[in-house]
């Protein structure tokens, strides 16, 4: 129970004081457009520029810890996509959507913090890894289904195809900010001095901020309809996505304790807000995902404390 109130609490007290905030008035859609915008587009992406920038790129990579997550994440998504369409007879753009939000776990603005709070600063080695390739990842497996489920039939080339997944992928904040760190960290460069005294003061603000604007997000969101389908995502990205990651790390990959907690705590995570704003991109199986997001957030309270103890 400390675990629940020593780590978790506080974490979810900061989303629930940006819900009440937005639901008493005090915090409207746009100044909640506002924080967001700040936080996703720039306070966020400079946390992982510095975090890449000193990382240990060849300690952190295990390739253990990354199968583990990654066939994690995708088995969670061809299991929900393939039951949207075969189960629940949604079109396949719609079952692209509802494996995205499975498989995309909030690696940032609830695994990192968790993981923090829960071991210590230096336990998040792991999670950066994680996060490294995250939303590339899976932002371009995503993008690509879609893409080629819209287009059958419209003959488009592939090469056109390709030219749109790189657009979106090189337009995200999140992967620019990982690219310079990545570059830095790669060109040997120091870092330090005035910018990083800036960079350090827009990350002191990363979390916090994008915590709070999470709870005025999430007050957008009202539970209705698709009850079997958004209970299908809950369970597949509580407990199938990091089931099977943390049996894959612990006896198929043997990772130490740092690896299993990064990989396994990432993976417990609820879905991101990223899932709703993919599905609304394309427009398609939004309400079941924003519900989703809502719904698994909030349970996700008791499920990350479970995992908790279930850790070493």
């Amino acid at each position: 129970m400390s675990a629940l109130i020593e780590v978790i609490l506080p974490v979810f007290l900061i989303i629930g004081f940006g819900y009440a905030a937005a639901r008493a008035g005090l915090f409207d859609d746009s100044a909640v457009n506002g924080v967001m915008r700040f936080a996703q587009n720039f306070a966020v992406p400079c946390l992982l520029f510095r975090s890449i920038a000193t990382l240990d790129l060849g300690h952190a990579f295990d390739a253990g810890l990354l199968l583990s997550f990654y066939i994690g994440a995708f088995s969670a998504f061809a299991v929900t996509a393939l039951a949207a369409m075969l189960v629940f007879r949604r079109p396949v753009t719609d079952a692209v959507a509802i494996g995205f939000a499975s498989y995309f776990s909030n690696s940032l603005l609830l695994g990192l913090p968790i993981t923090e709070r829960a071991y210590g600063a230096e336990a998040l080695a792991g999670n950066y890894a994680i996060i490294a390739i995250h939303s590339p990842l899976l932002y371009a497996t995503g993008i690509t289904l879609m893409e080629v489920a819209r287009s059958r039939g419209q003959g488009l080339a592939p090469l056109a195809l390709l030219r749109q997944i790189a657009r979106a992928l090189s337009s995200q904040p999140l992967v620019i900010g990982l690219a310079l760190g990545f570059a830095l960290n790669l060109s040997g460069l120091g870092f330090g001095g005035p910018l990083k005294s800036a960079v350090d003061l827009m990350v002191a603000a990363a979390i916090p901020t994008a915590l709070f604007g999470l709870g005025g997000v999430l007050f957008r969101y009202r539970p209705e309809g698709d009850k079997a389908t958004v209970a299908m995502i809950c369970a597949a990205s509580l407990v199938l996505h990091p089931g099977i990651t943390y049996l894959l790390a612990r006896y198929g990959f043997g990772l130490g304790t740092a690896g299993l907690r990064s990989a396994t705590l990432t993976a417990a995570m609820a879905p991101g807000v990223n899932a709703y704003m993919f599905a609304h991109l394309y427009g398609v199986a939004k309400r079941v995902t924003a519900t989703a997001v809502l719904v698994a957030t909030a349970l996700s309270m008791l499920s990350i404390w479970l995992w908790l103890q279930i850790l070493p």
